[in-house]
Order: structure tokens, then sequence, then C-alpha cells
């Protein structure tokens, strides 16, 4: 059977007499409910009389009379179970149990309508079944339609709308470029301000950071500084003579200088014998010249680089010419001699081109009366202008050097010279790089203006100290008034295995002389110094020497020059 059947047996205990009321189940409901209803009852049973054999009383089947009245069971009342049929229609069936004239809503159809046999699945109730039931009238989808009615102005709503996004999306977008602009504006700034701080810190421009602003500058002067030196002869194969001057790369504090050597600079050569820087190129050769500037200055001349006249044109060819202040008009030496040229191959102004031979020219020339420093001074013009103009790439610089195609000295090499004539190019690109001028006095020695401004702040004076076995380097200042007695003292230094330098001439006579040494080792060396020269050691006493010497003399009128 059906096990959905809920069979439901009940009473009504109304009253006493009535007989137990009976229910069956009759179906469900939309809800799933069980839906019963009374079994109706059989109706009572009466016993009539029984008739005689001649039916006295009569019974007629068909008689109309009043049959007892059969109560009516069609209702369901879930809370009046067994309860007599009102008076009136029957109240329908509320699964909320509401019933019709409380205020409630009042099934149409009648309970047997939807009622089914138990075993059959329950009937579903659509929503428009359920409109129905409710008084609602019945639609379908099909009756109902959409009208679209045109209207003019909705094509203009509609290209408005779009005019209206289309220029906010401009506008965004215009926002968005704007500020990616500013963005990558912002981070070209910064790599810029960047790179060019880092290349001011590196180079030692950066203010605050320097040498001199750092408080430090006398002292990092004074300290040990790296210098590299180079010789270059400038032989003039037309003219004749020579120029001299020394490259000075100072990787401590990035200077460059190229400092002037006069002609008469005093020289000791080989064998101890006094001579000039002019005739020592022209007789002692590089290499004699190179070791006697190292003892008059006390520097490391590393190399030798001789540059003869042709090849100075060629070089200034090679780099594109020149671009100096000339300060002379300068005549063409090709014109025919006892013709007065009628134009001057270099003119005299600021910024002045100067090609090869022209640069030659004005590096060489020397007006009539001018002194030896004037010329000097434009050979050193010509130097730092080759320099401005010439790469600072190393291989670069190699390549113009090798395209000179000159012989250099075993010195010095072509890799070695383009490589170091590259860093000083740089420190003339760059504004730091300086012509200076030693300055001698009349007789060839040096000055103290030049052992202070030239020999002991741009070469470094004592920067290379002699070694164990290098012999003393003795100054010797000739204060006795009597000229011949510094030759006599360099004769008896040399003999004795010191290296004389030449400190020039005192001012004014002095009775007494003086032996002085600076460092604390070199106090014996004074001593072994007075007694060579027959002085007596209480001459010696600690003190200031000159720059290119270990130990410094000043022979007073008590010096004889005797043995």
């Amino acid at each position: 059977m059906n096990d959905r059947y809920d069979g439901y047996s009940g009473s009504y205990s109304g009253d006493a007499s009535n007989t137990s009321d009976q229910y069956e189940l009759v179906g469900y409901d939309e809800y799933g409910q069980p839906v019963y209803r009374q079994v109706p009852q059989q109706p009572a049973q009466y016993e009539y009389p029984q008739a005689t054999q001649g039916q006295g009383y009569g019974y007629d089947p068909y008689a109309t009379g009043q049959q007892p009245p059969v109560p009516s069971y069609d209702t369901y009342d879930p809370y009046g179970a067994g309860a007599p049929a009102q008076q009136g229609p029957p109240p329908s069936y509320d699964p909320y149990g509401a019933v019709a004239g409380t205020g409630q809503q009042q099934r149409v159809e009648e309970q047997t309508a939807t009622a089914h046999i138990p075993a059959q699945a329950t009937p579903r109730t659509e929503p428009a079944a359920r409109d129905r039931r409710d008084g609602a009238p019945e639609y379908q989808t099909e009756q109902f339609s959409f009208v679209e009615e045109p209207d003019e102005n909705s094509e203009d709503v509609i290209d408005w709308l779009k005019f209206t996004e289309s220029r906010t999306e401009r506008r965004e977008e215009a926002r968005r470029r704007g500020r990616s602009r500013v963005v990558a504006l912002v981070v070209v700034l910064v790599l810029c301000v960047t790179g060019g701080v880092g290349y001011l810190w590196y180079a030692g421009k950066l203010p605050g950071f320097g040498a001199a602003d750092s408080g430090k500058g006398a002292a990092d002067t004074a300290g040990p500084q790296n210098r590299d030196v180079i010789v270059v002869h400038l032989h003039n194969t037309k003219g004749g003579g020579t120029s001299t001057a020394l490259l000075v790369n100072n990787t401590t504090t990035k200077q460059g200088t190229t400092v002037l050597l006069p002609n008469s600079l005093a020289l000791t050569d080989d064998e101890g014998s006094a001579t000039t820087l002019g005739k020592s190129v022209d007789g002692d050769g590089s290499s004699g010249t190179r070791d006697a500037i190292d003892t008059v200055l006390g520097t490391d001349v590393e190399g030798t680089w001789r540059l003869d006249t042709p090849y100075l044109n060629n070089l200034v060819e090679l780099v594109g010419n020149i671009d100096i202040d000339t300060n002379a008009d300068v005549p063409d030496p090709a014109a025919k001699s006892g013709k007065k040229a009628t134009s001057s191959l270099v003119k005299k102004g600021k910024q002045q081109t100067l090609s090869g031979p022209m640069a030659v020219a004005y590096a060489t020339y020397r007006a009539p009366g001018e002194s030896e420093t004037a010329q000097l001074m434009r050979f050193g013009q010509v130097m730092q202008g080759v320099l401005r103009k010439l790469s600072s790439d190393p291989h670069a610089a190699t390549v113009t050097v090798q395209s000179l195609a000159q012989i250099l000295d075993p010195s010095l090499g072509d890799k070695d010279l383009g490589a170091f004539l590259a860093k000083l190019a740089d420190r003339a690109k760059g504004g730091d790089y300086k012509t200076a001028l030693l300055p001698v006095q009349q007789d060839g020695t040096l000055s103290e203006q030049a052992t202070d401004s030239v020999v002991k702040d741009v070469l470094g004076g004592t920067v290379k100290n002699p070694g164990k076995d290098a012999s003393v380097r003795v100054g010797i200042k000739n204060a006795t008034g009597v000229k011949a007695r510094t030759e006599k003292a360099r004769v008896t230094l040399v003999n004795g295995g010191y290296t004389f330098v030449d400190a020039g001439t005192g001012s004014a006579p002095q009775a007494a002389s003086q032996v002085t040494y600076q460092d604390a080792d070199r106090k014996q060396d004074a001593v072994e110094v007075a007694k060579t020269l027959g002085l007596p050691t209480s001459a010696v006493r600690k003190g200031k020497t000159v720059a290119n010497a270990d130990v410094s003399v000043v022979l007073g009128q008590n010096y004889t020059g005797g043995q």
C-alpha cells in the first residue's frame, strides 16, 4: 500500500451518546499536508414491528414518510472533529485553519475535487492555478507584448551619453599621461643630479668635499703624494736650441702641471762637474740629463720624450689644430732673409687657432731682446693647447703617438707615453692643469722662491728619499763673499762620495758656517758632511733644509776651502 497513508482514528467526546467518529485519508494538499475526511457512519438500524401475516400495520417501502436524518460529513474541521454540521453552506478547508465567515480566505473548489487516492502522487498546483483559486484572473505570457514607442530625443540622448563618456575617458587618459610624464621627468632629473654630483665628487670639485674646503688641505699637501713625471725636450731642427719642460701628473691632488726649466739651470754631470741644463741636453743625452734633474730637484723622472719640431708640427695636425691666447705677432720663418715679411704667420690675440707650422713658429719664437723665459712660456702654451685637444682615452692617445712614427727613448715606450698623455689630457680638459716656470738666479742656481713654490709644492721636494746605498745630497749655499769657494766645496763633496746640490749664493756674507738636517735619521750624515768640509761639529743643528737636499750647508767666512 502507499507508505504516505496515514490512517487516523479519533473520537468525539462532546456527548456520551455519540459513537466514535472515523476518518480516512483522502489525499494531500498543495503543501504536502494529508487531507482527511470522516468516514460516513452506517445509519442506525431500526427494528420495525413485525407485521402480522396480514401485515396489519403494513409496510410501504415507497412511503414518503420522514426518514431519520443522515448527518453530513462532507466538511472537515481539524479543530472540531466529530462536531455536527452547522447550518448554511459547509465551511471550506483551509490548511492554515482559517474558516470562511471569520474574515479568513474561503476555498472555491470542493474538497473532493482535490482529493485522490493515497497511492497516487500529490498533484502539483501551478501558480496560475493558485491564482485562480485565489480569485485572480488568469493571464498567459502570450497575452503580453512590449511596445516600443519611438522617441525623437532617444538618439540625441545616446549620442550625448557617448560624447560625455568619451570626453571623460579622454580627460582621464590625459591625466594618466601627464602623471606618467611628470614621473619620468622626475626620474631623469634625479639621475642627472645624482650623476653630476657623483662626477663632481669623484673629480674632487664638489664644494665642501675638496682638499681646500675640508680643512685638511694643508695637511694633505704636506703629506706624501704620488706624482708621475716625464721630461720633454723640444729640439728646434732649423733654428737650433732646445726647450725643456717637466710634465707632472699629481694623482693625489688630481692636478696636472707643466714645469718649464730654463736652459740656465745649473746641473752636475756624471763626473761631478758643473754644467747647465742646455749643455746637458746637447752633451749628456737623455739619461744623463734625467739623472742630473733628479739630483737638483729631488724628483723621480720616469722617462724622456724627445720632441723635434717636425714631430710637434705633425702632433698639432693630428689633434686638429689648437686654440690658444697668443702674446706676440710671429713672422713667417719661411720668408727670405733680409726682406721684411708683409704679414705675420701668427697674429697676437685671444683664442687664435694655430695649425702645425704656426704652432711650431710660435713655440720657438723669441723676439730680439726678449729673455729666454718668454720663449719658454710660449712653448708651455703650445703643450697645454695640444693636451686639451688630445684624446683622454689611453688607446686613442697611444694611436696618436704611434702615428708620429718617431723613435722614442727606451725609457718611455709608445704605450706608456700614450697612457701618460691621456691622463694629462683629462686634467687639461677639466681645468685642472697649469703651467709653472721654475725661477732660477742669474748663476743658474735655485732661489728660495723656486724652492718653496715649485720644487716643494709642485714637484714634491723630498718626496723621494734616497735609499741606504744612495749618496747623500748636500745643498751648498755660499755666504762667504767669495764665489770661488762654491767650486771648492763641490769638489770636496764629490770626492767624499756626496751629491752636490747648488743652493745659490747668500744675500749677505755671514761669519759662521751652518750645517742643518731636517730628519733625525740624517743627523749623523750632517756630522760627516761637516767633517768632510773641515767645519766644526758644533755647527750641526736640526732645522729646515732646502727641498732638494738631505743636508744643507751655509758656508760662512770661517770656511776656507782647505783640508
